[in-house]
């Protein structure tokens, strides 16, 4: 069932809704409030039925969970061994100062893992894709296309590339990047963080600070894919999906590759 998506399919769907999001970018906009006291303007709407229409055409029998429309019941979702998670407009903060630092993201949970993921940021025209069914993963820009892989990390204090929120930096960010020596951090808005982890341009973002499950599974995917993963910064096993009633993620950091994941833990992140 899963082998006989066309996800070619699912990145042009991306792209639309980057295309319904500008449109609305390049003009003047109003913002709403929620419930939650973040904010919601039609662009997140007008990509989240962009998606959601579009995933029903492409994949019926899938399931889709937006952050637009949150309403399923657990009972029905923990019953879900596959399913679409998506953020229709990650880095709401980011679209309405216009910094152009926010995503389209998309993803394919099966079995509590993201193994297939696009993010695709349309104001700089930047679009990332893979995982693991996709035995890699793939950045595109205006000028080319290329398979990205994490870096290897630094085996001292020294030489760290740390990524962290424009929108959301937390005193355990800050207390967490005095273990490192002289590190360059790197503010950035949405999933974009995760993806420069995963194409090798950061070594490490630490999310100390409440995230949900739609903000990170299309960047985790394609994390995955260029051979890093995202661990749980209290117990510092993987990331997980869908494993509980509530929708929020625990702290966490992603991560390229290490030669001593051991010692990494014991020196800077436990």
């Amino acid at each position: 069932m899963l082998n006989a998506i066309n996800f070619d399919d699912v990145i042009k769907l991306a792209k639309q809704a980057g295309a319904a999001i500008m449109e609305i970018y390049n003009r003047d906009f109003s913002v709403d409030m929620k419930a939650d006291e973040s904010p919601l303007t039609e662009a997140d709407l007008a990509s989240h039925h962009c998606i959601v229409d579009g995933l029903k055409k492409i994949t019926p029998h899938i399931p889709v969970l937006s952050e637009e429309s949150t309403t399923i019941a657990w009972q029905e979702r923990s019953q879900w061994q596959s399913y679409w998670l998506i953020d229709p407009l990650d880095g709401t903060k980011e679209f309405i100062k216009r910094n152009g630092e926010f995503t389209v993201n998309i993803a394919l949970i099966v079995e509590q893992q993201p193994v297939w993921g696009v993010v695709y940021a349309p104001a700089k025209a930047l679009l990332y894709y893979g995982g693991q069914l996709h035995a890699g993963s793939v950045k595109e820009s205006a000028e080319d296309k290329t398979a990205i892989h994490v870096k290897l990390l630094p085996e001292s204090a020294r030489g760290w590339k740390i990524v962290g929120s424009k929108s959301h930096q937390s005193d355990e960010f800050a207390q967490l990047v005095k273990r490192f020596d002289q590190p360059d951090i790197v503010n950035l808005g949405s999933s974009l963080k995760i993806c420069m982890v995963a194409e090798g341009s950061a070594d490490l973002y630490p999310r100390l600070g409440l995230t949900s499950e739609w903000d990170t599974a299309a960047a985790h995917a394609v994390l995955q894919g260029a051979g890093g993963e995202i661990y749980q910064a209290d117990n510092l096993t993987p990331l997980r999906y869908n494993t509980k009633e509530n929708l929020l993620n625990p702290f966490f950091h992603a991560l390229g590759k290490t030669n001593d994941f051991n010692r990494l833990v014991k020196e800077y992140l436990a």
